[in-house]
């Protein structure tokens, strides 16, 4: 039987979803992010389906989603996407330290995936931690500075008033270029990674994905098997059920127990 508990890890409210036999023992470990404007629970399908082939997973709520809303409007929340992306890179080795430390997490067998902008922190965290041993990128973007860029551009073409100026965007996006993996490919060191993206995706641009990972192919020459791109031909902002059960059998066959 599959268990799901709520769990405070390191103040950070989390859904932890295991087997019941595999809740005291140690297991490998999944982290998984939601997307923009969502929370934990909305992904609790991938969860529990990863949870049966013997995952430890753990959902946990980003800075002002779910649990932590603050109550701030949708435009004063666009401002603070960065800062949510960055904070989430934090967090997700707050949490791995403490289950490791509570022996429930295999430090050898780590992976971290996320839909939309935890796709987009998926790619942030391969830069930070060589612990990842894993990782799916669901409609997300690896190139943090025309993706930063393409937002403001978007805000300013609507008609929104952004509260920065020139130089403190110029700022931003120098700093973001640290968390950029599109400009430092060579830290995925041969890691098992894939990518799933809608090619009619009309919030995360497919063909930054889709050049990112035209950019990575020669760094697997020789281990084409640990390098998975997924385009679907029809989906918009939505990942489909194909994503999902590739998603599955991608963590199964490269971080699980024989």
């Amino acid at each position: 039987m599959v268990i799901i508990e709520h769990k405070i890890i390191r103040e950070v409210p989390t859904l932890h979803i295991v087997k019941e036999q595999k809740m005291e023992t140690q297991a490998p470990l999944i982290i998984f992010i939601h997307g923009f404007t969502s929370a934990k629970e909305h992904n609790l399908h991938f969860a529990y389906l990863l949870a049966e082939e013997g995952f430890r997973v753990i959902l946990p709520d980003a800075l002002y989603h779910g649990e932590r809303n603050e109550g701030l409007k949708s435009n004063e929340l666009n401002y603070k996407f960065w800062e949510i992306v960055l904070n989430n890179i934090k967090e997700i080795e707050n949490i791995k330290e403490e289950l490791v430390a509570l022996g429930l997490a295999d430090s050898e067998r780590i992976g971290v995936v996320g839909t939309s902008m935890g796709g987009i922190t998926t790619f942030g965290a391969l830069t930070q931690y060589n612990w990842i041993k894993a990782a799916v990128s669901l409609m997300g973007c690896p190139n943090y500075e025309m993706f930063s860029r393409g937002i403001i551009h978007e805000l300013k073409k609507n008609g929104e008033r952004v509260p920065f100026t020139d130089e403190e965007i110029e700022q931003q996006i120098t700093f973001l270029k640290r968390y950029d993996l599109s400009s430092q490919p060579e830290k995925l060191k041969h890691r098992p990674m894939m990518i799933w993206h809608g090619r009619f995706d009309e919030v995360v641009p497919f063909q930054y994905t889709y050049d990112f990972y035209q950019q990575i192919r020669p760094f697997y020459k020789g281990s084409e098997d640990l390098l998975k791109f997924i385009e679907d031909p029809k989906a918009g902002h939505k990942v489909s059920r194909e994503g999902l059960i590739e998603t599955v059998n991608w963590f199964k066959y490269h971080l699980a127990y024989d």
